[in-house]
C-alpha cells in the first residue's frame, strides 16, 4: 500500500505577518459594525424628524405661526378675532373638547372666519401620566367631537399643561398627529400687563418662531401691538401647517 504524502506549509509568524492580520481583522471588524448600524442611524434620523415635539418651523423661513389654546376666556375671543381679522391674520386655535362641548358655536365662528383648528385634548388632563390607550383616547374623543362640530379633521396636538415627551409624541405621531410646542412663551394664564407679554414675544421672536397664547383680557389687548411689532420686523405671520409646509 502507498502513502500518500502531505504536504505541510509554513507561515513564517514575523512581526510584519502579525500586524497585517490584526490590521485586516481590524478593517473587517470595522466594516460590518458600519453595516449593521447603517439602518439603525438613518431609522433614528426619521424618527428625530416626524415624531418629535415640534418647538418651530424652519429657521430659514420668515415667518411665525400665533396659537391661541383655548379652555376657558371665551369672553375675550370676538376682541382677539375681530383683531385677527383687522389685520388679515390666520392663527392656529387649540381647543379642549370639554370646551367645545359648551361653546359650538364659537369653534364654529372661529373655523368659519378661517383659523385653523388644533386639537387639545378632550379634557386638560396630564399626558404623561397617561398609558397609551387612555391618550389615543383623549385625542381622539376630541377629534371626532371637533369633526362633528365643524367639519374639520384635525392632525395637530398641543398637550394639555406643555407636558410632553418622546412617548407622548410618538402615541400621536402613530394616531396621525404632529406634537405642537412653542418657542415663545407668554405666560399669560398669569395675567401679566399687555407690555408684558408684548415684550415676551417680541424678545423671543425668531425665523420659524411658533408663539403661545390664551385667551385673557391682557393678551387682547396686546394683541395689536404683538402683530404690528412682529410684521415690521418682516414676519410674515401664518398658520402652524403653513408656517410647516
Amino acid at each position: 500500500m502507498s502513502r500518500r504524502k502531505v504536504r505541510i506549509f509554513y507561515l513564517p509568524l514575523n512581526r510584519d505577518v502579525i500586524l497585517g492580520f490584526v490590521g485586516l481583522i481590524i478593517l473587517l471588524s470595522f466594516g460590518f459594525i458600519h453595516f449593521d448600524n447603517s439602518n439603525n442611524i438613518n431609522e433614528q434620523a426619521v424618527f428625530s424628524q416626524q415624531n418629535k415635539a415640534i418647538y418651530n418651523g424652519p429657521e430659514d423661513k420668515q415667518a411665525m405661526a400665533l396659537t391661541i389654546n383655548v379652555a376657558w376666556g371665551e369672553e375675550f375671543l370676538p376682541s382677539m378675532l375681530d383683531t385677527l381679522d383687522k389685520y388679515d391674520v390666520k392663527a392656529t386655535f387649540f381647543f379642549v373638547g370639554r370646551w367645545v362641548e359648551k361653546f359650538p358655536e364659537k369653534i364654529k365662528e372661529i373655523h368659519e372666519r378661517g383659523h385653523e383648528l388644533g386639537n387639545h385634548g378632550f379634557r386638560h388632563l396630564h399626558p404623561k401620566q397617561l398609558d397609551k390607550e387612555r391618550l389615543i383616547k383623549l385625542i381622539k374623543d376630541n377629534e371626532k367631537l371637533i369633526n362633528k362640530t365643524t367639519g374639520y379633521q384635525t392632525d395637530l396636538f398641543a398637550p394639555p399643561y406643555g407636558e410632553v415627551d418622546d412617548r407622548v409624541a410618538q402615541v400621536a405621531a402613530e394616531i396621525g398627529y404632529k406634537t405642537i410646542m412653542w418657542s415663545a412663551d407668554t405666560i399669560d394664564w398669569q395675567r401679566p400687563a399687555p407690555e408684558v407679554i408684548i415684550k415676551r414675544v417680541i424678545d423671543k421672536a425668531s425665523n420659524g418662531g411658533i408663539v403661545l397664547m390664551h385667551p385673557t383680557k391682557p393678551t387682547a389687548e396686546a394683541l395689536p401691538q404683538i402683530i404690528e411689532k412682529l410684521q415690521s420686523k418682516g414676519y410674515k405671520l401664518v398658520t402652524v401647517s403653513e408656517l410647516l409646509e
